[in-house]
């Protein structure tokens, strides 16, 4: 048995600033937990108590997304700028998901739960990886281009209501990838940039999953203390998420993950 708990292991990966530092943390702590699981063996949860912002390092700066210059993906610049992008928001999923672990050890849920997430965070880190990469054969590098300041907002709006927590990340912010990724997807294929391609299509596989974790523990909350999914949702959404959801969505592939047109076009700017 190791003698962390899993909360210790969040609280570590949420304190380191580097990225490839913190993504190699995460995915150690993720093989020992897993590895533990598998032999039976067992980490105990614990109780860690995880910092209100996790560490971050010096670069990119980060600016308030109006801030944040707008670049024309048919660019080469424009295309470094989107890579940038994916892979400020894969950093932060990978300090939101053990936050998730960390943040919340006094609800009680399955082990399963704890599987999910950390099985989450452990490819959001891969998916950093995969971004940096591109760029550093872009010669370029994450920390080379400011970046958006508002990626933690959910979670410090969400850090006492893990139910809400589940609402507005994994069911608004990662669902959103769905919507976003295909088109993603295409600018780089019309580039003949092959490498980007195979890892956005690796991500945009992976994360139906981390939606799907989040529609499905919030569903389990809710049958557990026998509350109404559809309209909590969208009060949760309405108290914690800053605007109208924005169409084109993702039926399908929300679909695929657990979330029903019904829950979100509600929400919508159409509406």
């Amino acid at each position: 048995m190791g003698s962390k708990t899993l909360t210790q292991m969040a609280v570590d990966v949420l304190t380191t600033a580097d990225g490839r530092a913190k993504t190699a943390l995460s995915r150690a702590h993720a093989e020992t937990w897993f590895a533990a699981r598998r032999d039976g063996d067992g980490i105990e949860i614990g109780d860690a108590k995880p910092p209100l912002n996790p560490a971050r390092p010096a670069k990119p700066e980060l600016k308030d997304p109006r801030d944040v210059p707008k670049r024309k993906p048919g660019s080469p610049e424009g295309r470094i700028a989107l890579i940038h992008a994916v892979a400020h928001i894969e950093l932060n999923a990978v300090d939101l998901h053990w936050d998730l672990i960390a943040r919340f050890p006094h609800v009680p849920l399955p082990l399963g739960y704890y599987d999910d997430w950390a099985k989450a965070a452990d490819e959001e880190s891969k998916h950093f990886n995969l971004m940096c990469d591109c760029l550093e054969a872009a010669d370029s590098f994450y920390g080379a281009l400011p970046a958006h300041a508002g990626m933690w907002r959910a979670a410090d709006d969400t850090r006492d209501d893990l139910m809400g927590r589940l609402a507005v990340v994994p069911m608004v912010l990662e669902a959103r990838g769905l919507d976003v990724t295909p088109g993603m997807i295409e600018i780089f294929r019309r580039a003949k940039a092959d490498d980007v391609v195979e890892a956005l299509e690796v991500i945009y596989a992976e994360e139906v999953g981390h939606v799907a974790y989040g529609s499905k523990w919030f569903h389990f909350m809710c049958g557990r203390d026998n509350l109404d999914p559809k309209p909590l949702f969208h009060d949760l959404v309405r108290r914690y998420f800053h605007g109208p959801l924005k169409p084109p969505f993702n039926d399908e592939k929300r679909a695929q993950a657990g979330i029903p047109p019904d829950f979100y076009w509600p929400l919508s700017d159409t509406v």
